[in-house]
């Protein structure tokens, strides 16, 4: 039985979208880029004659109706991520959202609404899942090989200036949603979060410090999880020496990786407790040079897709990132604790992220 191929098509034909392509293209077939499309029809032409892509068009609305596609990848601003999904579903086409897929818990759950009701599925980019050293440390500790989860730390210190900010969508709440908690941070504590399974609680706080922005610029969170362990998260984008670190702590060894915007297998370090030095060993079993991602994740949605089943990251795997980004800004600009179900739908925090108003806003308002 020959392997299916699918008809893809890329909608917004910025930076990120060439990830989109190369992923497309690399696919060895499995997948076959037929249209793109972007709100600037010249740069959607240019994009498509680098590809190689037989159409574009100068809307998402415009490709679904003259197009048979799929898979549709939304690369566009975090405000049009919800909308176009949603489109996507109720015209058949499977929507693959880059981060963040909405800009509220509520709008996700629009997406979750909209994928019941429809044959196709919505899935969001979340590709650092996917490498080498997350899926051996996931496999490696469901196999019960590293003891216990204690602790873990993850840190996203990046750095982003004021012409980073002079793109229009950036920075403010009603276009992106937040600041590194959501545009940047993510890739790290999702990972953090597929890995150590449910959380269960947290406190946080978010400051803006140096940027002439909306949103935080700064937050820090410690959490606990279902299973036990506690971690601390910081994101940032004023952080002049840039890097991405997680490191867990674990009855049996410590695992760790640091990197910038994708990691390889050199990238990961493991230090064993004394007494169980053979876990090394274990480690090193299948070293890849495959970096993580956007290559592996499409891949992994191919996969799933081939199989019949929804494809990652899924709409409940995502919602429960969602969530905790949620709980985090409401830990911040309330003071409390929040624990993981807290947020229901009549929450400010559900309904956008800046939930009851940030400090600095209330402030400036006095």
């Amino acid at each position: 039985m020959s392997q299916p191929s699918y008809r893809a098509a890329v909608v917004g034909t910025g930076g990120i979208a060439t990830a989109h392509a190369r992923a497309i293209a690399a696919s060895g077939g499995r997948a076959t880029l037929v249209a793109v499309a972007d709100v600037d029809l010249g740069r959607a032409k240019e994009f498509a004659g680098t590809w190689d892509v037989p159409r574009a068009h100068g809307s998402l609305t415009e490709l679904l109706r003259e197009e048979q596609v799929d898979l549709v990848h939304l690369c566009t601003p975090p405000r049009l991520h919800a909308p176009q999904a949603v489109e996507c579903l109720e015209a058949g086409a499977t929507a693959l959202v880059e981060k963040p897929p909405t800009l509220s818990l509520a709008e996700f759950d629009t997406l979750i609404e909209a994928e019941s009701r429809s044959t196709a599925h919505v899935a969001t980019v979340l590709q650092h899942r996917f490498g080498a050293g997350a899926l051996r440390l996931r496999r490696l500790q469901d196999a019960g090989d590293l003891g216990r989860p204690l602790l873990a730390t993850c840190l996203t210190q990046w750095y982003r200036d004021e012409s980073y900010y002079a793109v229009p969508w950036r920075g403010t709440w009603g276009s992106e949603g937040g600041g590194p908690t959501m545009g940047h941070g993510i890739h790290q504590f999702d990972l953090l979060l597929s890995v150590l399974g449910p959380w269960h609680e947290v406190t946080a706080t978010a400051a803006r410090r140096a940027r002439s922005v909306d949103t935080e610029d700064v937050s820090m969170a410690l959490v606990t999880f279902e299973n036990g362990a506690v971690a601390t998260v910081v994101n940032s984008v004023v952080s002049p020496r840039q890097t991405s670190e997680l490191r867990f702590d674990y009855e049996h060894a410590t695992v760790e990786v640091e990197h910038l915007y994708g990691y390889t297998d050199d990238d990961w370090t493991i230090t064993p407790a004394p007494g169980h030095e053979n876990v090394a060993d274990l480690w090193t079993q299948g070293r890849s040079t495959v970096p993580s991602s956007h290559e592996g994740w499409f891949a992994a949605v191919l996969d799933a897709l081939d199989q019949g089943q929804a494809p990652p990251v899924t709409a409940g795997d995502a919602r429960r990132t969602m969530e905790f980004i949620a709980a985090l800004y409401a830990s911040a600009f309330t003071g409390e604790r929040v624990r993981s179900g807290q947020i229901t739908a009549d929450s400010p925090f559900a309904r956008t992220m800046e939930g009851t108003g940030t400090p600095w806003e209330k402030v400036r308002n006095k």
